[in-house]
């Protein structure tokens, strides 16, 4: 501005025919102005005199020609840019240096476009896909093996085991019984239907069996005692003439002398120690 009736309101000397600028609807002369109110620019440290465009950046200030990239020195006017650690970036130096890098491709996310978090790593989201049938994967339940994404049905189409009893597919855990998977809660008893995943069972014909039903089911009957006689845990017992009994209850049937290991005789269904038999 110029001025031909006025003073400056600081040092008191004519502004007629010279350039002033005004504070407050004060005048000042340039020199007092830029002395008094001038801001430092943040990079050359220089006063930013009033005949400079000042630009300003949460409370700091620098020269049209000062307000560049820290890293590339493009200038930043009237452009897009990034402050990390109160130092200005180009959005292309803070992606580099910043951003996330896409799991896949490994290409920069850059700032503002949309990103996948999954399991600790970034993914564009075009990229972000199912490894069989090439769509997104979006927020859908998704299963992964050998570091590849699937969504459900692919992975139940490609990998997943089917059970040997219902025939659904077994998303996690199972049984193998025969070379066959079985969920856990269908590979059970062929009699009781207990579920026998982490429980001792006896097979037969293919079908598996909890301990009491087999031996409800198809233990031989000890000779004397009429219960199942069974060889699990290692329990002894003895077989003679297509009659079976436990090691405690090969007994001689007259004076009850243990025969385990013993000669003996047989009368009838009898079976009996040397010294009973002779008698």
């Amino acid at each position: 501005m110029t001025s031909s009736h006025t003073d400056c309101h600081f040092c008191l000397q004519s502004l007629r025919g010279r350039k002033y600028a005004l504070r407050e609807e004060n005048a000042y002369c340039v020199p007092c102005y830029d002395s008094l109110y001038a801001n430092p620019c943040e990079e050359c440290k220089q006063p930013i005199e009033c005949n400079s465009k000042d630009l300003a950046y949460k409370g700091r200030h620098w020269h049209e020609g000062c307000f560049r990239c820290a890293k590339c020195s493009r200038s930043l006017v009237e452009k897009p840019f990034a402050a990390k650690d109160e130092v200005l970036l180009c959005t292309e130096c803070y992606s580099d240096e910043y951003s996330s890098k896409c799991f896949h491709c490994q290409k920069t996310i850059m700032p503002g476009s949309r990103k996948m978090e999954f399991k600790g790593s970034s993914w564009h989201e075009s990229c972000f896909v199912c490894q069989y049938c090439r769509q997104p994967l979006g927020t859908k339940p998704l299963i992964t093996k050998d570091n590849e994404n699937y969504c459900v049905p692919c992975f139940e189409k490609k990998f997943a085991h089917h059970c040997y009893a219902c025939k659904k597919v077994i998303t996690s855990g199972g049984v193998t019984y025969h070379d066959q998977p079985w969920h856990k809660e269908c590979f059970v008893c062929a009699g009781c239907k207990t579920q026998l995943s982490g429980q001792r069972f006896i097979s037969k014909d293919e079908y598996p069996y909890c301990v009491d039903c087999f031996s409800r089911f198809y233990a031989k009957k000890c000779a004397a005692c009429k219960k199942p006689v069974t060889a699990l845990g290692g329990a002894k017992y003895i077989s003679f003439e297509e009659r079976q009994w436990h090691g405690e209850c090969f007994n001689c049937t007259k004076c009850c002398v243990s025969l385990v290991g013993q000669e003996f005789l047989t009368r009838q269904d009898d079976i009996l120690c040397h010294k009973c038999g002779s008698a």
